[in-house]
């Protein structure tokens, strides 16, 4: 298992086409589970739940994602629906992580918000310290009404995105990351 600081410092996303299995074993989606839920949650109020996408899960949920896109494109070609189609097949592992929030005196909707996003990022790292790729995606399908439906979200919930988890392919490659001279000032 690698050093905790080093691993904050050198983690990149995997994209889920260059993922493949084996995914996490049962303890291991149990650990980065439990790790997804040890964030700051002012108020105790567990403003976040996870949807597990396994198996042939995945694709009754790509299904959904193709169904109301085609609803939504009636002149798509067959092409693009069978794209919608797939896009949660790449991973072994997909954790759809939902946000909702509580009326409370003291926590405000937007910190309950950052509680699922802080949330989603330790799914992302557990997963990583554990050896596998893992990417955090969104895309229009996450924040359309249907596709929530149809995913059997409440009305009052949100999906913050989708986290892919599975085994690298290949070496994952940095990007450009920010100087700190240009994004630190000092007060």
């Amino acid at each position: 298992m690698p050093d905790a600081i080093e691993l904050l410092k050198t983690r990149r996303s995997m994209k889920p086409r260059e993922m493949t299995g084996p995914g996490p074993s049962p303890a291991e989606l149990e650990t980065i589970l439990t790790i997804g839920a040890r964030v700051p949650d002012h108020g105790k109020l567990a403003p976040w739940r996870f949807i597990v996408f396994e198996g042939e899960a995945r694709s009754r949920a790509g299904d959904v994602i193709a169904n109301v896109f085609a609803m939504k494109h009636p002149g798509a070609p067959a092409s693009d629906i069978e794209i919608e189609k797939k896009r949660l097949t790449d991973a072994p592992l997909v954790i759809g992580l939902v946000s909702f929030t509580r009326p409370h005196p003291k926590v405000p909707a937007w910190e309950q918000e950052l509680s699922a996003g802080a949330s989603a990022m330790n799914l992302v790292t557990a997963a990583t310290a554990l050896g596998y790729g893992a990417c955090w995606l969104t895309g229009w399908y996450v924040s359309d009404r249907d596709v929530l439906d149809g995913l059997g979200l409440k009305a009052d919930e949100k999906l913050v995105g989708l986290i892919h988890i599975g085994t690298p392919t290949k070496p994952s490659e940095d990007r450009p990351r920010p100087a700190l001279s240009e994004i630190v000032t000092r007060f």
